[in-house]
């Protein structure tokens, strides 16, 4: 026959007084180490019929949930905000940056609840096709395009580092993909790595492709409908999107202003923005 707690709680004391280890107790009882530990401590200070009165007492109605001070609440929503729609894992990453104090993730994601609308969460264990695969800096840069109207954002990361860099563009032919693969190169990827992987897009053809011997082994194409060969830069694509040029469409007249509003992202994206992928460090920490 099951045991009560009260029964329980009598049977720990007296294993105890008789000299009874605590990790033995708990073993015997089925119950956590830190349990035995918390009713022997309690027993001591109010002793064994006055904790049992309490613990009785305490467990008559629902229990109030752990309250958190509005303030930390308020902070919680500003970072949310101003660090472009962050998870609940930077919020905590911010909140001890810049506040030292500590909030779980699951109580971060409640106070959101309160004020935003949250997605469901990504499904992990998807089917995945082969990516390639670094243990390095400089070892793979995957590239791809956004299409963002008359222009076109031309896009690249490390997939080791999580380094990345973007290019605004009007046009979408393998001399613009040309002109933004010398420039990446150069500003951003220290002129050389070991494979550069696209999909197979006229951008990423012709002088494009040629000019990839001057700074990689290999240009890998993606295999066609395999998106998860291009993952990491589907990755980024989606963040960019929604942490600097969202989802609508852009004139070409609107180039340089773009163009300004891009550069500041990079600086944040690499400064200030902590990446999951790197345990919350930004790319150019580590």
């Amino acid at each position: 026959m099951d045991m009560t707690k009260e029964t329980k709680i009598v049977l720990a004391w007296e294993l105890y007084q008789s000299g009874i280890s605590q990790t033995k107790i708990a073993t015997d009882l089925s119950h956590h180490r830190e349990t035995i530990g918390i009713w022997i401590k309690g027993i001591k200070g109010v002793g064994l019929s006055q904790f049992i009165e309490n613990y009785l007492q305490a467990k008559k109605g629902p229990r109030i949930g752990r309250q958190i001070d509005p303030q930390i609440k308020n902070w919680i929503w500003d970072i949310r905000d101003t660090e472009r729609e962050c998870c609940g894992q930077k919020i905590q990453y911010f909140l001890k940056k810049d506040k030292d104090i500590h909030v779980s993730v699951p109580k971060i994601y409640e106070v959101l609840s309160e004020k935003y609308q949250l997605k469901s969460k990504w499904k992990k264990n998807q089917p995945r096709g082969a990516v390639p695969v670094a243990d390095d800096k400089r070892q793979v840069v995957q590239m791809d395009t956004v299409d963002f109207g008359e222009l076109f954002a031309f896009t690249a990361v490390d997939i080791f580092s999580k380094e990345i860099d973007v290019m605004l563009l009007p046009g979408l032919t393998a001399t613009d993909g040309q002109l933004f693969l010398h420039t990446a190169m150069k500003r951003r990827f220290n002129n050389f790595v070991e494979l550069i992987q696209t999909d197979g897009g006229p951008e990423f053809k012709a002088e494009f492709h040629v000019d990839t011997r001057l700074f990689s082994h290999r240009h890998r194409l993606a295999r066609p409908y395999k998106k998860n060969e291009q993952s990491y830069i589907e990755s980024f694509n989606r963040s960019f999107r929604k942490e600097c040029l969202g989802w609508g469409k852009y004139r070409a007249s609107q180039l340089p202003e773009l163009t300004v509003e891009v550069n500041e992202y990079l600086n944040w994206y690499h400064y200030r923005r902590p990446h999951l992928g790197l345990s919350l460090k930004t790319p150019l920490s580590i």
